[in-house]
């Protein structure tokens, strides 16, 4: 095993998680506010991030989403009248983890320790700085649903075996 095979592995098992994850939120809270944001604010802000930050945020090729609106992903300005639907999250969020998917096809370990093109940070700490932000928002999104729901949406960790059914799936206990 590499390096870039573990990167690869637990990718995967956070995409998926972040998959269901936005699965389990259920339309009855996609605009419910906490501490004044909707929902959906938190979750774009997450999946913009990975989007831009987890590759590199210098890539002057880099799209912003059809939607996006300037100031919608930063979770310091109150939405107005916007809004982001499910559908649109949801198609975001598949081909945020396409590209993600396609360009660790190609990594090797040896281009971890370099920058990408107009970045000021190597690819592995990209990586993990992704890893630490999403993962910061999708605990916040957790606690949402854990508060709301009473349930939590299921965790992969670092074995658990990935469910039989598609998203959404819960923990059960």
């Amino acid at each position: 095993m590499t390096l870039c095979d573990d990167i690869r592995e637990l990718t995967a098992r956070a995409l998926w998680e972040t998959e269901n994850l936005i699965a389990c939120i259920p339309d009855s809270l996609w605009e419910k506010r906490y501490d004044g944001l909707p929902m959906w604010k938190y979750v774009y802000h997450m999946l913009y991030s990975m989007d831009r930050w987890y590759i590199n945020p210098c890539d002057p090729q880099y799209q912003d989403p059809s939607f996006h609106q300037k100031g919608l992903n930063d979770l310091n300005l109150m939405p107005k009248d916007e809004r982001i639907s499910r559908q649109e999250i949801t198609t975001y969020e598949i081909a945020i983890r396409r590209k993600i998917e396609s360009y660790l096809e190609g990594l090797e370990d040896a281009a971890l320790g370099e920058n990408p093109e107009g970045c000021g940070y190597s690819r592995l700490k990209l990586i993990l700085g992704q890893f630490r932000h999403w993962h910061r928002h999708m605990g916040l999104i957790y606690g949402f649903l854990i508060q709301d729901e009473k349930k939590w949406p299921y965790v992969l960790n670092m074995c658990a075996p990935y469910p039989q059914t598609d998203p959404p799936v819960w923990y059960d206990p």
